[in-house]
């Protein structure tokens, strides 16, 4: 897709039909949504080009391919820019991986907002569209970490016409073909996976656009000021975010009504294959002058599958990309491995297959298609349902054809797997330790502290323990070194100053050590960044800890790393609170010694 003047004047175009403005570097990926949209328009015979990382302090950048066709769709790119932009501690980020050579500084704040309302300014009868994470993430009114407040909808902020959540594929065709019809944007109101907006005046005169079942949440008003009203209103988004059997949900905002359809269904095999075989380069495009860490990490990864079942309280997979999972066919992931061994640059590694959990592919429930997800339960949580078809002979059957490429030396899982759903699956397990693991295999049981993961939604420690044995069985078989890298996450809400100090024994006890810790950070639409704000669980209404001060979440983060000398003041104050002073000494079983007297 052009991305400068230049290009757009080879191709003859006398503008673009579309034009895509993002706040990542573009990079021609799979892995990127900015260009898989792009690649998706283009295919239907749209002409699109596309802006990345533009100057925000004037409109020049925005308007180097005029005013399009049909409209401007903007991006914060593959994540939150306050995420992009600040650490948990609300400090400005030095690295930015979706940036040429790594450099932040690149995507201002509220990037959704800012490239708004700059196209706006040069083109004030041009339409925007905005989708991506940060806008399929803030489409209801919604808690902000950053400003410590209750923001209103993305779409009530932003100068746009509508909002596409969720991956967005089906949503932009129907959108550009409507509108390449004549179709005007501001009547474009019953596509699903979209949020529209309404005059305040009109929805008293009985709200003649709407159409369907809907249900209407309480107001900005009320969640921004009760906190048991946010939690009412978020407990209905989360159940009603189904293709099957979800209804479309209105909230009242000050100064306009914000609508969302029911979520898009997920992408059927063949659809999703198609998406993955077109033309991508992977690469970034010339105008980078710099490597872009986050394409060093995924360029030969291949995305064997879409949604997640897991449900982690922390996680905001379930509400963009849905619970239920479509897989690709074996065949189209083999054309993408055959694809790599003609590319000058691959040595022969896969370094991923997966998508946000590796090991769900292929994987179903027989309720999905005709009844869509549960409302009543969980798909993992406590444990497995029995509804759940956990069969992994299709990914075993994956893995195997992957090694028989020709030009394919190695094939690595790469991206974390659910140890609840591999525990057990003695097969699965083998051939993973055997053909699969690059000498560490990531996985993340969070916490170590029963109370904590029960609140994240995440296994027993004894399952992760399970797992654990039977990857250092199976390795013992196979004669391997092998290891397992723990991702653990500290300031949990929930998660008190006893349970660091419970965890931090049990890694003492185990050798289980590790530096992947993470400190909790709210981004929106997660049940625990509803916790963090109200301190209650969003659907029982029960009250519970929340660490909020700085000084608590330094104390959780350093228990987990107890041997770091800079820590034990932290620890030393940590132990204080919980009355565990005997953990302070010279014996076997203590976390820090005690200070020699000088």
């Amino acid at each position: 897709m052009p991305a400068t003047q230049n290009e757009l004047k080879k191709l003859k175009w006398n503008r673009p039909d579309i034009v895509i403005v993002t706040g990542d570097a573009y990079v021609d990926h799979p892995g990127f949504g900015a260009a898989i949209i792009g690649r998706v328009l283009e295919d239907r015979g749209f002409r699109v080009a596309i802006i990345s990382q533009p100057r925000w302090d004037s409109t020049d950048d925005f308007t180097k391919f005029g005013q399009p066709r049909l409209f401007f769709a903007v991006t914060a790119g593959n994540t939150d820019s306050m995420v992009s932009n600040y650490t948990p501690a609300l400090k400005p980020r030095k690295h930015d991986s979706y940036s040429p050579g790594g450099k932040s500084g690149k995507r201002p704040d509220r990037a959704v907002i800012v490239y708004s309302n700059r196209i706006k300014e040069a083109y004030p009868d041009t339409p925007i569209i905005i989708g991506g994470i940060e806008a399929s993430l803030r489409r209801f009114a919604h808690y902000d970490y950053w400003s410590d407040s209750v923001r209103k909808s993305i779409l009530a902020d932003a100068p746009a016409d509508l909002l596409v959540y969720g991956m967005g594929e089906l949503q932009m065709l129907e959108i550009a073909e409507r509108m390449d019809k004549g179709i005007a944007a501001g009547d474009i109101t019953d596509i699903d996976g979209t949020v529209w907006k309404m005059r305040i005046r009109n929805w008293k005169n009985g709200g003649d656009a709407l159409s369907g079942d809907y249900i209407q949440i309480p107001s900005f008003d009320e969640v921004s000021s009760d906190r048991e009203k946010y939690c009412d209103a978020f407990s209905t988004i989360c159940r009603e975010q189904d293709p099957i059997r979800g209804r479309n949900i209105v909230q009242r905002h000050p100064k306009t009504i914000i609508i969302q359809n029911r979520p898009m269904r997920p992408l059927d095999q063949q659809e999703l294959d198609h998406v993955y075989e077109l033309p991508f380069t992977r690469k970034e495009h010339p105008s980078c002058k710099e490597p872009v860490p986050a394409l060093e990490t995924v360029r030969f990864s291949i995305t064997t599958h879409r949604g997640c079942f897991g449900s982690c309280s922390f996680c905001a997979i379930g509400m963009h990309q849905g619970r239920i999972v479509s897989s690709r066919s074996i065949e189209s992931i083999l054309q993408e491995a055959r694809g790599f061994t003609e590319m000058r640059e691959f040595r022969g590694v896969i370094s991923g297959v997966g998508g946000p959990t590796a090991n769900m592919y292929s994987m179903k429930c027989k309720k999905w298609e005709k009844s869509g997800t549960c409302t009543d339960k969980l798909c993992l949580y406590p444990e497995p349902c029995h509804s759940l078809d956990k069969d992994s002979s299709q990914m075993l059957e994956m893995f195997k054809k992957l090694k028989e490429i020709p030009g394919i030396s190695k094939v690595f899982v790469g991206y974390g797997i659910r140890y609840d759903l591999a525990a057990g699956d003695r097969e699965y397990m083998y051939q993973l330790c055997k053909d699969h693991v690059s000498g560490q295999l990531l996985v993340a049981p969070e916490h170590y502290s029963d109370n904590v993961t029960s609140i994240m939604r995440k296994p027993e420690r004894k399952v992760f323990e399970r797992f654990a044995d039977e990857f250092e069985q199976i390795n013992r078989e196979l004669g391997k070194e092998q290891y397992l890298i723990t991702y653990l996450m500290s300031g949990h809400p929930g998660c008190t100053i006893v349970d660091m100090v419970n965890t931090a024994e049990y890694i003492r006890d185990t050798g289980r050590y590790t530096e992947q810790v993470q400190e909790f950070t709210p981004t929106p639409m997660t049940v625990s960044t509803c916790m963090y704000h109200t301190g209650l669980d969003p659907f029982t209404k029960e009250k519970m800890h929340v660490p909020r001060s700085r000084k608590e979440k330094r104390i959780q983060r350093a228990m987990l790393h107890y041997r770091n000398p800079k820590n034990r003041s932290a620890v030393y104050e940590g132990l204080k609170q919980a009355d565990r002073l005997d953990l302070i000494g010279n014996a076997w079983k203590c976390l820090i010694s005690r200070k020699k007297r000088t």
